[in-house]
């Protein structure tokens, strides 16, 4: 029940958020998630960090992805920029969020600017435009599910080795 209300929390922010028609990248910065799906497929593997709501990232997720915070949030915004610490500038990320419909959605736009001003240049947006079930999940992409460990500041512990993490990954 509690996982329930929290999904319907997080709607909600979703559906209070206001449409911008200013997105902070170029069109050639999204990326379709059949494209990543064929990577990911393939062995080519960017930097995963989902932007959004711990609940829907325990629920499902795609794998590999580190859960970097939802970056509505000031302290979202700082765990992501400590999640990508140790990346090259020049390093292939890939942020996602799915929360809600793309163009309401409180935390892709921050995310992104986020790593533009800290001098990420080759970020690209997963293209959700209605949700992570819809554009994700309903059409076979691999996903997995589970939560990060927490620490006893109940902030999910990947997000202080968030970095190292995602500079394992492969």
């Amino acid at each position: 029940m509690r996982t329930k209300t929290t999904i319907v929390l997080a709607l909600a922010l979703c559906a209070a958020g206001v449409a911008n028609d200013a997105d902070p990248w170029k069109a050639g910065d999204l990326m379709p998630a059949a494209a990543l799906a064929g990577q990911l497929k393939s062995g080519t593997r960017p930097k995963l960090f989902h932007v959004g709501f711990n609940v829907l990232y325990r629920s499902k997720h795609i794998p590999g992805s580190v859960y970097a915070g939802p970056a509505s949030k000031a302290e979202g915004i700082e765990d992501l920029k400590r999640a990508v610490s140790r990346l090259p500038k020049d390093a292939e990320i890939v942020i996602y969020c799915g929360c809600c419909p793309f163009d309401h959605c409180p935390n892709v736009r921050p995310a992104f600017q986020a790593l533009a001003q800290a001098g990420y240049h080759h970020v690209k947006v997963l293209d959700m435009p209605e949700n992570f079930t819809h554009d994700w999940i309903d059409k076979g992409y691999p996903i997995e599910s589970g939560s990060a460990a927490t620490s006893s500041d109940s902030r999910p512990a990947m997000l202080k080795t968030g970095a190292a993490r995602a500079a394992r990954a492969d």
